[in-house]
């Protein structure tokens, strides 16, 4: 895998011990607010973790599965390859509103932000695709220490100094003209930050 694709500190861990840490995305996704005929984005999808539940879930609407990472969104493509509703983008996350020509009512971003490094610019690209009334999740690791969140007997995650608490995340993306609306615990180690577009 060419890490040099990525946001820094943001690439796919071993299959193992992230289904342990995430065994049900769709109820992740519900807790968020995502629901059926949603026009939603999963951004960074990587392999699909969440793209799969996402396109039962929000079914008849439709999801778009962006990745810079042609490997990984191969992937997600094959896991959801039996969904009429499941479209693939290969592309940069910060120009999202070059990639998708309709307003959407949901984008969705797992395990990635803290690794963005113009973290505003991005959520400018999600403001600029999302309709009015429409929601952006960000989903992160609490700031904890990494030898404080253990999976499979290990210190997992990003870099303690990489962590952002949701407030951080809230600097950042009401600067792109979001309102924080609520924040959700989503896992043992992980919340969900969702941002309304007024």
């Amino acid at each position: 895998m060419n890490n040099k694709i990525h946001f820094p500190a943001t690439s796919m861990p071993d299959k193992d011990w992230w289904n342990i840490l995430w065994p049900d995305p769709q109820a992740v996704l519900r807790s968020v607010g995502i629901g059926a005929g949603m026009k939603v984005v999963d951004l960074c999808c990587g392999d699909g973790l969440f793209t799969k539940p996402m396109c039962d879930l929000v079914h008849p609407g439709k999801v778009w599965a962006l990745d810079l990472d042609a490997g990984l969104l191969e992937k997600a493509e094959q896991n959801c390859h039996d969904y009429s509703n499941f479209h693939a983008i290969l592309g940069d996350a910060r120009e999202l509103g070059k990639q998708i020509d309709e307003a959407v009512d949901f984008v969705f971003i797992a395990n990635t932000f803290h690794g963005v490094p113009e973290k505003t610019e991005l959520s400018r690209s999600v403001y600029e695709v999302l309709k009015t009334g429409g929601y952006f999740a960000v989903i992160n690791w609490y700031r904890r220490p990494r030898e404080e969140t253990d999976v499979l007997g290990q210190p997992r995650g990003p870099d303690t100094k990489l962590r952002m608490q949701p407030e951080d995340v809230q600097q950042f993306v009401e600067a792109a003209g979001f309102k924080l609306e609520k924040v959700v615990d989503v896992g043992p180690y992980h919340y969900a930050a969702i941002f309304l577009k007024q």
